[in-house]
C-alpha cells in the first residue's frame, strides 16, 4: 500500500504538539485494560491477596498517594530532558519514537519477557524469531535461512560478530595444529585459518580428527598461552596471533573488542580512508597482504555502512569483491558490516524511496546481504526505543560458536538463544518493538524506506539552505546518508581559525535552547585525506591535526513537512549568523 508523504509520518508518531495523543492514549487504555482483563481471567479462583478490605485502609492509601506522589516528581523531572521529539533537535542519533515500536515496547513490557529461554518467553521468543527474519530481508539476507537476536546495543551486536568469527578460526587453525603435530607437515597458520567449513569437514575427515584432539589444540577452549607455543613450533615462526581489520572511521566498539577478547590492541589495523572518508579498498588489499606476509590470519574485515560521525558509507559492494577473490584463492576471511546507523536505509531499495541515494551508496546498501555479519541499531533509525540493537548473519553455519551449558534452564528448546549470546537476559521489549513496526509500517520500500527518503531529503533541503544562507558555511563531502557536518571558514582561511569559529559557534549553540546541533572533531591521522578534500573547497591551509565540525542529524521524520521548513530554517539561519557575531 502506498501512501503519500506526510501521511505516512503523521499517522505513526505522536507529533511534535502531542497531535496524536488522543488516539494514543485510547490505545495504551486498551492495552492496560486488557492486560488487566487476562490478569483477573487466569487462576480466578486463586485467593487474592489485596483484597478491598486492606486496599481501604488509610495506610494502604498513604502508601499509594506516597508513590503517585513520587510519580509525578519524576515526571516533573524529566520534563527537564533534552527534548530529543521535536524537530529543532538536530543533534545525535536519538529523535521521536514511533507509535508502533512505542506500542509494541509498552505490550511487551508489561508480560516482562526475559528471551533468555522459552522457558519464560514462549511468546516472546517467537516474536524475537518474526522480528528477526523481518530485519534480515531489509538488508537482504533471506529470511528463511538467516539468524540471528536481539542485543542492547549496536556495541554489543559487534562483540557477537568477533565472537564468531573467532569461534571459526579457532577450529581451523586447531585443525591444521592437530594435523601438523600427527603428520610432521609443515603447519601455515593463514592457509588453515581461512579454510572455511567445506574444506574444514573434508579435512577432519581425512585425518580422522576427533572433538577431544580439537578441543586440546583449540586456543579458546584450552589454555591459550600454551596452544601459541605449539603454533609456534609446528609453523616454524613466533605466532603473533590474528588481526582485526576496521576502517580509521571506526567506531570505539571495535577496540573494546580487540581488548575484550584478548587481541591485544597491536592487533587492532586502521585501515587508511579515501579523500571521501570512506575505507580504501586499495588500503584494505594492502593491509591483508601485508598481514598475511606477517604469517597472521585476518580474523575480520569491517566495513561502515552510516558511520557516527559523518553518515558515510563504506564501499561494501567493492569490499565484497575484494573478499570474494580471496575466497576464490581458498582464503576466506569474515566480512561484518557495522550498519548500525545506515542498515534501516536499506529498507529504501527496489522501490522509488531509492531515488534519493548515490549510486554509491544504493550499490554499497545493496551489497551488505553479501557479508557474513550484520550489527543493526532500531533505536536509532528504527525509531525504536532504547536500548535495542541486533545482530545479523546469513545463515546457520555463520551463527555458530561457542555453546555453554546452564542445569538451572532444564527444558532449553532446540531454538533457544541463551546458549549462543553473549548477554544472558535480554528483554523481549524491543523485538516487540520491532516486530510491530514491521507488521505496520513494513520495512519496505513504499512505507519505512519512504520515511527513510525523507530523511534524506531533509538533509539535502538543509544543505542548500545554509550554502544559500551563509558564505562561511563549507559542507564536509560527501553526504552520503541523512547526516550533515559543515566548518565555517573564510576564503583561504587556516584551519585553526576556522576550527576556533566552528567551536565557538558550537559552543553558542549549546548555550542556546532554540535549536540542539552536535560537534564531532576528525583527525589528521584518521581522515587526513577527507580533511585535504574539504580545505580545497576554499583553499584552506592545513595547520591544526584535526578539523571541528559542526554536525546535525536529520532523524526527526517531521524536517519533511514544507510548514516545519518554513517556519525552522530561517530561525536556524538567524541564530548560526548571531552565534558568528
Amino acid at each position: 500500500m502506498s501512501v503519500g508523504s506526510g501521511c505516512l509520518e503523521g499517522v505513526n508518531f505522536l507529533g511534535p504538539k502531542s497531535e496524536n495523543a488522543d488516539w494514543l492514549r485510547s490505545e495504551f487504555d486498551g492495552v492496560l485494560e486488557q492486560w488487566f482483563d487476562w490478569r483477573r481471567a487466569l487462576f480466578s479462583s486463586d485467593p487474592s491477596p489485596v483484597p478491598e478490605a486492606l486496599r481501604l485502609t488509610p495506610e494502604f492509601r498513604t502508601e499509594q498517594d506516597a508513590l503517585s506522589k513520587k510519580v509525578r516528581e519524576l515526571s516533573d523531572m524529566m520534563t527537564g530532558e533534552v527534548p530529543k521529539y521535536t524537530p529543532r533537535y538536530i543533534g545525535h542519533m536519538v529523535s521521536e519514537l514511533s507509535v508502533p515500536a512505542l506500542l509494541g515496547h509498552f505490550v511487551a513490557l508489561l508480560h516482562n519477557p526475559n528471551n533468555t529461554s522459552r522457558d519464560v518467553a514462549r511468546v516472546s521468543g517467537r516474536v524475537e524469531d518474526e522480528a528477526i527474519s523481518m530485519l534480515a530481508g531489509m538488508v537482504g539476507f533471506d529470511p528463511a535461512q538467516a539468524q540471528g537476536h536481539f542485543t542492547g546495543g549496536g556495541t554489543l551486536a559487534n562483540f557477537e560478530s568477533v565472537w564468531r568469527a573467532r569461534y571459526r578460526m579457532d577450529h581451523f587453525l586447531a585443525l591444521g595444529l592437530c594435523i601438523a603435530e600427527k603428520t610432521g607437515e609443515p603447519f601455515d597458520p593463514v592457509e588453515f585459518a581461512h579454510l572455511g567449513w567445506d574444506a574444514y569437514q573434508a579435512l577432519v575427515a581425512a585425518h580422522d580428527v576427533s572433538d577431544a584432539e580439537l578441543r586440546n589444540a583449540s586456543g579458546v577452549l584450552g589454555n591459550p598461552f600454551q596452544v601459541a607455543a605449539r603454533v609456534s613450533r609446528a609453523s616454524g615462526r613466533e605466532w603473533a596471533g590474528p588481526v582485526l581489520l576496521v576502517p580509521g572511521n571506526k567506531h570505539f566498539s571495535w577496540q573494546k573488542a580487540a581488548n575484550v577478547f584478548g587481541l591485544g590492541e597491536e592487533a587492532f589495523w586502521a585501515v587508511a580512508l579515501d579523500r571521501q572518508g570512506r575505507l580504501d579498498p586499495s588500503a584494505l588489499a594492502e593491509a591483508i597482504e601485508r598481514a598475511f606476509a606477517d604469517g597472521r590470519p585476518v580474523l575480520a574485515v569491517v566495513s561502515v555502512a552510516g558511520t557516527t560521525e559523518a553518515g558515510e558509507i563504506d564501499p561494501v559492494d567493492e569490499v565484497c569483491d575484494r573478499l570474494d577473490a580471496w575466497r576464490r584463492r581458498g582464503r576466506d576471511i569474515w566480512h561484518h558490516v557495522d550498519a548500525a546507523w545506515g542498515g534501516f536505509l536499506c529498507s529504501m531499495l527496489g522501490g522509488d524511496a531509492s531515488r534519493v541515494l548515490s549510486g554509491h551508496a544504493g550499490k554499497a546498501l545493496a551489497a551488505i546481504r553479501r557479508a557474513n555479519s550484520v550489527t543493526l541499531d532500531p533505536h536509532k533509525l528504527g525509531y525504536v526505543p532504547y536500548a535495542c540493537g541486533a545482530f545479523l548473519v546469513r545463515d546457520k553455519v555463520s551463527y555458530a560458536n561457542s555453546i555453554f551449558s546452564a542445569p538451572y534452564i532444564d527444558r532449553a528448546a532446540p531454538d533457544d538463544r541463551w546458549m549462543v549470546t553473549l548477554e544472558g537476559s535480554r528483554s523481549g521489549s524491543g523485538a516487540a518493538a520491532v516486530w510491530l513496526t514491521g507488521k505496520t509500517l513494513t520495512f519496505g520500500a513504499d512505507r519505512f524506506g519512504e520515511i527513510m527518503a525523507g530523511t534524506l531529503e531533509s538533509r539535502a533541503y538543509f544543505k542548500q539552505a545554509l550554502l544559500s544562507g551563509s558564505e562561511l558555511v563549507r559542507i564536509l563531502e560527501p553526504t552520503d546518508s541523512n547526516i550533515l557536518c559543515f566548518s565555517l571558514a573564510r576564503e583561504g582561511e587556516g584551519l585553526a581559525a576556522s576550527n576556533a569559529r566552528t567551536r565557538r559557534v558550537f559552543e553558542a549553540f549549546a548555550a542556546d535552547p532554540e535549536f540542539s546541533v552536535s560537534r564531532t572533531e576528525l583527525s589528521v591521522t584518521n581522515y587526513g585525506s577527507l580533511i585535504d578534500a574539504h580545505l580545497e573547497q576554499y583553499g584552506g591551509q592545513a595547520d591544526s591535526q584535526s578539523l571541528v565540525l559542526i554536525r546535525c542529524v536529520f532523524m526527526n521524520p517531521f524536517w519533511r513537512d514544507p510548514g516545519v521548513r518554513a517556519a525552522l530554517m530561517p530561525r536556524f539561519l538567524e541564530r548560526l549568523e548571531m552565534h558568528m557575531n
